[in-house]
């Protein structure tokens, strides 16, 4: 007898996150798939940017070379790791090829994955056991990423498995993908979560690195199919902030997507993942724009954002919301 179509896919997850309410309704589930085609500036999550397997280094975590030294003896890429006194202190990604040997070996964690793979059968064996929690409390599965449609075929698979088992689904998505792909995905999703990061594609592809066009048409198509669509905007100072942005962002949801969006939440940047980035031998984007945020100005002009939405009709928020919030607009 042959595999099942379950048995041969295979995705790279980064996380399973259990008992969130942030995600979409109730209590849920959280798939995150690595992989994303953008380079958001203000990302806090690095290590979600490749979609293969791939490894980072706590340096402050290496007990020291002389006291260990495994990681050395099974790495086989020359000047990987890079030393400094008795510590590994860094890893050259030049000459890393991320077969994790390293890592396996490592006792003290400095050394760790970031990824794994994982079947559709093992990733419902987690989903699983929470069963009757999303019942109860009207919640699911949410996959999310880095971007969770760069491993669409996957993401399918197990959306089409949850959707056997009577599970809620939710994808959190930027919508950068072929129109065929959404497609695809639609009928086993219940819920999408989607973000416009900026409505002038220039801005946007400055700040991404990839223009908006297609997450906008997606957007837009996935509203047509009549599925709720929860937007998000992280508001970033001195990138998006401006209220021209958010008008025009209210306007497109209003003229282009007949207002249909269900909720509207405006993020407030938080500089987080530095120490990911170190991990990974990356520069936080950031360092040099963001050095502080007044959290109490940055909070003031999410209300000033959200009443202006309110007043084109938008239902809108500062903030994600609880799942009692969710629950009160009626997505569903």
């Amino acid at each position: 007898m042959g595999q099942s179509t379950n048995e041969l896919k295979s995705g790279t997850i980064f996380n399973i996150q259990t008992f969130t309410v942030h995600d979409g309704p109730g209590i849920r589930t959280e798939v995150f798939m690595k992989g994303c085609p953008y380079r958001c500036k203000w990302c806090s999550n690095p290590e979600s940017f490749k979609a293969s397997q791939e490894i980072g280094l706590y340096s402050t975590r290496c007990i020291g070379i002389s006291k260990c030294g495994d990681c050395l003896k099974v790495c086989h890429a020359k000047d990987a790791l890079v030393v400094e006194g008795d510590f590994v202190v860094e890893i050259d990604k030049n000459n890393c090829d991320d077969c994790m040997e390293c890592a396996k070996v490592c006792p003290s964690n400095a050394l760790q994955f970031w990824g794994k793979k994982m079947s559709v059968e093992e990733v419902m064996e987690k989903i699983r056991p929470d069963k009757n929690i999303y019942k109860k409390s009207g919640g699911g599965v949410t996959f999310s990423g880095g971007e969770a449609l760069v491993q669409w075929e996957f993401v399918l698979e197990t959306l089409k498995a949850c959707k056997n088992e009577r599970i809620h689904t939710c994808v959190e998505t930027a919508l950068h993908c072929k129109p065929e792909v959404v497609d695809e995905i639609i009928p086993y999703t219940d819920l999408f979560i989607s973000d416009i990061k900026h409505m002038n594609s220039e801005k946007h592809k400055e700040y991404t690195g990839i223009g908006n066009e297609l997450t906008l048409s997606n957007i837009k198509k996935v509203i047509d199919a009549d599925k709720p669509v929860i937007i998000r905007i992280p508001v970033v100072p001195n990138h998006n902030d401006d209220m021209e942005n958010m008008e025009n962002t209210a306007k497109f949801i209003v003229d282009e997507l007949g207002n249909k969006v269900k909720l509207l939440q405006l993020l407030r940047f938080r500089r987080l993942g530095e120490e990911k980035y170190k991990s990974l031998s990356m520069k936080y984007p950031m360092e040099d724009e963001v050095d502080s945020v007044n959290i109490e100005e940055a909070e003031d002009k999410n209300v000033r954002i959200v009443e202006m939405f309110k007043s084109y009709g938008v239902n809108a928020v500062s903030g994600s919301t609880s799942d009692m919030s969710f629950n009160k607009i009626q997505i569903f």
